[in-house]
């Protein structure tokens, strides 16, 4: 696979690194986008069951459909993209990974300090006193909605449900970094979730060189400084490829 001089140029002198990554990385290892072709599920929309009030009204249809998400989810492997990103920041001294997966993928592969937007489906809380859920706990409940064990409260997936607010700390961290990188890539986002999606225009007027690498062209291609059409498990794998022989040039 090819790349351009610029590509080249400006992913080998890069000191500071912010990646945004979304559901493409994650279809590459397998993980549906659970917009309900699978048996029961096709029945629903996901708005209609990820949101507060759907929780409220039937918690145990709602953790029914998290659990078949959660047992897909664990039967899948994170793939060379991921491992390419978690290589990468051992590579450069300021690097970011910012991700709107909650499937904890980019963690399994290696990848540090993730900042997770949209939560994680690994973690669960209760809403009434805020206290993490322990797997065991969720096991125990079987097929009825979980308690708390401390104050019988619901306990809840600790995702971004529809109409809720991004984690606001994870947020303000994604901007900053996107603020001062030198470097941003997109991977596997179609940009149009905001406001995630006005991440990679903070790098693009700061300055940064941002780069969208995805299957196909998105709303975004027309606003980055370029984009590679491809797998990211093949295009990420490359670009750290271009980084090492950088640092093996800089140690020579």
């Amino acid at each position: 696979m090819k790349t351009s001089k610029t590509v080249k140029e400006r992913v080998s002198g890069a000191e500071s690194v912010c990646v945004l990554t979304g559901a493409g990385i994650s279809a590459e290892s397998g993980v549906p986008t659970f917009r309900g072709k699978e048996g029961l599920w096709k029945k629903f929309k996901p708005e209609e069951l990820a949101n507060v009030d759907a929780f409220m009204q039937n918690p145990t249809l709602v953790w029914e459909w998290y659990s078949y998400r959660k047992k897909v989810i664990s039967e899948v492997q994170p793939n060379p993209g991921h491992f390419a990103l978690a290589e990468m920041q051992n590579l450069i001294r300021d690097f970011t990974l910012v991700t709107q997966n909650v499937d904890n993928l980019h963690t399994r592969a290696g990848s540090r300090d993730v900042l997770e937007l949209h939560g994680n489906i690994t973690r669960s809380y209760c809403i009434r006193c805020r206290k993490p859920a322990s797997e065991e706990l969720l096991q125990k409940s079987e097929k009825a909605a979980p308690v708390c064990d401390y104050c019988g409260g619901l306990v809840r997936p600790d995702v971004v449900w529809f109409g809720e607010y991004l984690p606001a700390a994870a947020f303000e961290e994604a901007v900053d970094a996107a603020g001062r990188c030198d470097l941003f890539l997109c991977v596997g986002t179609s940009g149009i979730v905001y406001p995630a999606a006005s991440i990679p225009m903070t790098a693009k007027e700061h300055g940064a060189f941002v780069l969208e690498i995805n299957p196909e062209y998105t709303d975004l291609s027309s606003r980055v400084s370029e984009t590679i059409i491809g797998k990211s498990g093949e295009i990420l794998p490359l670009l750290v490829r271009i980084m090492k022989e950088e640092h093996n040039h800089e140690s020579a």
